[in-house]
């Protein structure tokens, strides 16, 4: 059974937790992690912090979208003028 990235695994003591991410065992995590190492090495640190300005960046367009719409639509509440209806055709001459 899994929730929330936990495992439950029976035993005789009954149910235990253990670590799972995406259905990754612990070796599993370590062998792709040493593999980020190898592949990125010394930029490492550069990769990640480029990744969390990319993240920040991002929240701040949502939020900026979010405040957009909220005053979007409040202006569209109080300043909304419907035009008027539009004059009755006249009556057919004879």
């Amino acid at each position: 059974m899994n929730f929330l990235g936990v495992s439950l695994i029976g035993t005789s003591l009954g149910w235990q937790p253990t670590l799972a991410i995406f259905g990754l065992g612990p070796l599993e995590i370590c062998v792709v992690a040493f593999i980020a190492l190898l592949l990125f090495g010394r930029r490492l640190p550069e990769v990640a912090r480029s990744m969390g300005k990319g993240v920040v960046e991002f929240k701040k367009g949502l939020k900026d979208i979010e405040t957009d719409v909220d005053n979007g639509e409040s202006n569209a509440k109080s300043t909304t003028s419907y035009p008027a209806p539009p004059a009755p055709p006249p009556p057919p001459a004879e």
